[in-house]
C-alpha cells in the first residue's frame, strides 16, 4: 500500500491539537520568566501560531486551539482568524498556572472568565479545555466537577503516564467518559502513548514529539491506525521557532525546551502527509462521547 493509500483507506479518528502560548510561558521557566517579567519579553507568538495555520491549511487539517486567556487578550485579531479558518478555539486556562497551583474557587474562575472571553472575542463555543502541563491527575481530578458546572463539555487534559510535573497513569488512554469525584463526568481525551509489555511511553505530543526520532513517531501513528485507536498529537507554536530568544543564561540548562525546534515544521509535514487529523470535539462526536 502506498502513502496516499493508507491516508485514503480506513481513516482513524486522529485529532490535531495546538497549545497557544508564548515562547516565555512555559512551565519550565517558572522561576526564569515569572509572570511580573512576562510583559518584559518579545512576544512572537502570532507569528508562529500563524506558521501552523498555513500549515494545517496545505494538509486540510482541522485543528482544535487551547488558548490562553492572556494571549487572546494580547492578540484578539489571531484568535478571530484561527476560528476564520476553520478550526476549534477551546481554552488553555487563563495564565499557564498549573491545577496543582490553584484552588478549586480559583480554578473555577479562571475556567469561567477564558471561556467567556474566547466566546466573546470569536462569537463561537468554547467546548474544551486543556490544563496547562496536562495537570490533572490523581490530586486535581476536582476540575472535572468544576468544567462541568462551568459549562464545558470535553476536557484534554490526561496523560497516563508518570512524569516529575504531572501525569495520571491510572487515566484513560484512548477517548472515554471520566467522572470527578464529585460525580460530574465529561469525555477525555488523553494524550497519547505507545505500550510495549508494562512499559508506556509518551508519544507525539510537546517535547516528546521533538525529542524522539521521526520514526518512532511514524511508528506510534501506524500502530494507532493499526489498532483503530483514536489519538491526539499535540504542539506548541514557539516549537516551530529555533530562533527564540533563550530564556536564562544558558539553552544547555533548559534543554528540552530548545532541542530539535529547527525540526519540528518537518516532522509536523511527515505526519499530516500520513492521515487526516480533525478537531478533538470533531472525533469526540465520531466516538459518540459528545454531543453539541
Amino acid at each position: 500500500m502506498n502513502e496516499n493509500d493508507s491516508k485514503t483507506a480506513a481513516e482513524p479518528r486522529f485529532a490535531m491539537s495546538v497549545d497557544v502560548e508564548e515562547h516565555f510561558q512555559v512551565q519550565a521557566f517558572a522561576t526564569l520568566a515569572p509572570r511580573e517579567s512576562w510583559p518584559l519579553h518579545p512576544s512572537r507568538v502570532d507569528r508562529n501560531t500563524r506558521r501552523l495555520l498555513d500549515l494545517f491549511d496545505e494538509s486540510g487539517t482541522e485543528a482544535t486551539f487551547f488558548t490562553l486567556g492572556c494571549v487572546a487578550k494580547a492578540h484578539p485579531a489571531l484568535v478571530r482568524e484561527i476560528v476564520a479558518r476553520g478550526h476549534e478555539i477551546a481554552s488553555h486556562g487563563m495564565d499557564h498556572r498549573m491545577l496543582t497551583e490553584l484552588t478549586p474557587e480559583a480554578f473555577r474562575l479562571q475556567a469561567r472568565d477564558s471561556r467567556s472571553l474566547l466566546e466573546d472575542l470569536t462569537g463561537a463555543r468554547v467546548l474544551g479545555y486543556r490544563a496547562p502541563s496536562y495537570s490533572v491527575g490523581r490530586t486535581t481530578l476536582w476540575a472535572i466537577d468544576e468544567l462541568a458546572a462551568s459549562g464545558y463539555a470535553y476536557d484534554s487534559s490526561i496523560y497516563p503516564i508518570r512524569r516529575r510535573r504531572y501525569g495520571y497513569p491510572e487515566g484513560p488512554v484512548v477517548p472515554a467518559l471520566i467522572r470527578g469525584p464529585g460525580g460530574a463526568t465529561l469525555p477525555e481525551f488523553p494524550l497519547p502513548t505507545l505500550s510495549f509489555g508494562p512499559i508506556r511511553l509518551p508519544v507525539l505530543a510537546g517535547a516528546f514529539l521533538r525529542l524522539f526520532p521521526l520514526s518512532l513517531s511514524r511508528f506510534a501513528l501506524d500502530r494507532h491506525r493499526a489498532a483503530a485507536r483514536p489519538m491526539v498529537v499535540n504542539v506548541h507554536p514557539w516549537e516551530l521557532d529555533p530562533d527564540q530568544p533563550t530564556i536564562g543564561s544558558s539553552r544547555r540548562a533548559t534543554w528540552t525546551h530548545y532541542a530539535r525546534l529547527d525540526r519540528v515544521e518537518g516532522i509536523l509535514r511527515a505526519l499530516l502527509s500520513r492521515a487526516t487529523f480533525r478537531s478533538a470535539s470533531t472525533r469526540l462526536m465520531e466516538l459518540g462521547l459528545l454531543r453539541k
